[in-house]
């Protein structure tokens, strides 16, 4: 099996083989619905019927099967990397559920990542496949569900045989069955996801209400203002409407109460700062950010590790020290300020500025040291400045992000 970390290429939003448009065109998009209306939440938040898979097998972590939703009429069935800490006689463990992103599969590395941290940890595919074989060919499970990515080419079908509606239900079934077992405590659990796992978990954190925090590592919502607005243009615009009502994360963050951290990088090819900034403002809940200049783009060390998401699970699966916090802003002629709190304290701070106007990931950053006194980073802004933001260090070399500001 070969694994593809760091950079990933223009392909990493690759759609799969498309499905038979089998239905006739609807005449007009619906409107945003709930999600009570689209998924059956009761059903989902009962643990699915799973088994043992013996193909494949990896150490420290089990391969499993479990029932997914039901696929063109046929039932389907979803593979899962599973992993449990040691666990003492009558402890319980915290646990994350892991959403991979475009070109993926479950990947085991991942589980084990979360499982050294003390967690119980659960990877599933959400594209129908099992992962043998190479990055962007797994092999495709006979009994799966829909092949990713996006569903674009699937918009004409029943919502019930689409991508997004079986990768939601798939997540939620897979935190079911890990809130299910015994060495885990169900009210201490987690959400992650990278690229198009991040728009999964913007999705996810809007409907399945038992995570107590969610992590979308890139993906986000306001798909018009990312890469994909390309495909979205493709498709006739009633398509395209009904895609953006159905399935894009902007209509389901508005119900995400639960803490959030927002993790990217400031020239992210497929997910751009604008968009970001409109999801992260859009979900109720609280939310903590972190962008750092050009973080690449993918699973690995370049998703799965940054160190700010453990401390952030951490902080409130298990009663760790949290992250700085950015405590307000505000800008007097050239000079600008953002104010925090931290415990481990703040060590250092930057000040990352543009002076382009181009499309976001294009963009060339600038970035100047910050003063620190008082609970304040303060800089003066430079004259060609068009979007700034901070980034502040603690002890840990961890790294919280100010809100982006456009200068017009």
């Amino acid at each position: 099996m070969v694994r593809r970390a760091g950079l990933v290429p223009r392909w990493f939003g690759w759609l799969g083989p498309g499905l038979a448009l089998l239905m006739e065109p609807v005449s007009s998009p619906s409107q945003t619905p709930s999600p009570a209306a689209v998924w059956d939440l009761p059903t989902l938040n009962r643990a699915p019927e799973w088994g043992a898979w013996e193909r494949p097998h990896a150490e420290g972590v089990r391969a499993i099967h479990f029932t997914g939703l039901p696929f063109h009429g046929q039932p389907t069935r979803v593979f899962a990397w599973l992993g449990i800490p040691a666990v003492k006689s009558g402890e319980k463990v915290p646990a994350m559920v892991l959403i991979h992103g475009g070109g993926g599969t479950a990947f085991e590395e991942w589980v084990r990542l979360w499982v050294g941290r003390g967690y119980a940890a659960i990877a599933m595919d959400n594209c129908g496949q099992v992962p043998v074989g190479n990055y962007g060919q797994w092999v495709r499970d006979e009994k799966g569900g829909p092949p990713g990515w996006g569903g674009f080419d699937q918009i004409r079908l029943a919502r019930e045989d689409q991508w997004t509606y079986h990768a939601v239900a798939d997540a939620i079934l897979a935190h079911s069955l890990i809130r299910s077992l015994p060495e885990v405590d169900p009210e201490r659990t987690g959400v992650t996801g990278i690229s198009w796992g991040g728009y999964l978990t913007c999705i996810v954190a809007g409907v399945d209400h038992r995570f107590k925090l969610a992590v979308p590592v890139y993906g986000c919502g306001f798909y018009r203002d990312t890469l994909f607005a390309g495909d979205l243009d493709k498709l006739p615009p009633d398509d395209a409407a009904r895609w953006v009502a159905w399935w894009d994360p902007a209509n389901y963050l508005a119900r995400a109460d639960l803490p959030m951290f927002w993790v990217s990088g400031s020239n992210d090819f497929a997910y751009f700062m604008n968009a970001w900034q409109e999801s992260y403002r859009r979900a109720p809940g609280p939310h903590t950010l972190c962008l750092r200049l050009r973080m690449p783009h993918g699973h690995g060390g370049a998703g799965e590790n940054p160190e700010e998401i453990r401390v952030f699970a951490d902080q409130h699966l298990r009663g760790g020290q949290g992250l700085p916090t950015i405590t307000g802003k505000g800008r007097e002629g050239d000079r600008v300020w953002s104010s925090f709190a931290a415990t481990p304290r703040v060590v250092r701070a930057e000040l990352n500025y543009t002076a382009d106007t181009n499309r976001w990931p294009e963009r060339r950053w600038l970035s100047v040291p910050a003063r620190l006194a008082d609970g304040r980073a303060t800089a003066d802004l430079p004259s060609v400045t068009r979007v700034f933001y901070f980034n502040l260090f603690d002890e840990r070399n961890c790294v919280v992000s100010s809100e982006h500001l456009e200068i017009q």
